[in-house]
């Protein structure tokens, strides 16, 4: 129960990485908010935490727009009376070079991962500083350190996340608030076959190249919850401005 008493805002917590962690937050003690644009994956996710007997509130949240990020702090507040966890774990993935990104799935792109953790951030910020304490995780990636193929928008938010952590860990610090990145690897979510597919690659071959590294396996969920659960608990109380490489060893390869 590492998280007992604590209130966690998790957002693109519907599915994949999200939702493991929003049931591992429930799993160990944390009362839990879960933002998403999918009411049904919402409400799936809110149902399973309260089967098992957490506590949870889903919020329909797009992070890109400054109202619904606003209303999601405000929701979880109300409801909770705190939050000592934010999660900003929303993101879209088009694989795409730079002359073939468009406008829109540039923006789309950097306004779900990067300006939504700005947005979460600004607003969730206020109480956090009140109460003097606080754990903030953004989800970077690997690529977001080393750069990667077909993915120039991805690669800049998830670049730009990293640096904003470390910013937002100098300014913060003195009020006690935690400022931290997990960067995964390949991780089986929705996502992975769904760039597969529009690579036009067959699922073997992208599994078979997404398990080429040092622990020869694609990463779960739930390996990238256990390693946000780390970054939220007092486990973790000297960690600040770090990005928490979760690969299997892809970066070190």
């Amino acid at each position: 129960m590492r998280l007992r008493g604590k209130v966690a805002l998790i957002t693109g917590g519907t599915s994949g990485i999200g939702s493991a962690t929003a049931i591992r937050f429930a799993e160990e003690g944390a009362a839990v908010a879960l933002t998403g644009r999918n009411v049904e994956r919402g409400e799936q996710v809110l149902k399973e935490i309260v089967a098992n007997g957490g506590e949870a509130l889903f919020i329909r949240s797009d992070v890109r727009r400054s109202d619904d990020c606003r209303r999601a702090v405000d929701e979880t507040l109300q409801r909770f009376g705190k939050i000592d966890v934010l999660f900003n774990n929303a993101g879209v993935f088009h694989p795409k070079s730079v002359p073939d990104c468009t406008e829109e799935e540039w923006d789309e792109t950097i306004d779900s991962s990067l300006k939504g953790a700005f947005l979460m951030s600004k607003y969730a910020l206020p109480s956090m500083i009140r109460q003097g304490s606080g754990s903030i995780i953004h989800t970077s990636s690997g690529w977001g350190i080393l750069g990667g193929d077909k993915a120039a928008a991805y690669c800049a938010a998830k670049g730009g996340l990293i640096v904003m952590a470390k910013a937002m860990a100098i300014d913060h610090g003195r009020d006690g608030i935690r400022v931290n990145c997990v960067c995964p690897g390949d991780v089986l979510t929705p996502m992975l076959p769904d760039d597969a597919a529009k690579r036009g690659m067959a699922w073997e071959d992208y599994a078979a190249g997404a398990a080429d590294r040092p622990l020869g396996r694609i990463g779960t969920a739930e390996d990238i919850a256990t390693a946000v659960l780390y970054l939220a608990s007092d486990e973790s109380s000297f960690v600040t401005g770090a990005a928490l490489v979760v690969d299997g060893g892809g970066v070190a390869g």
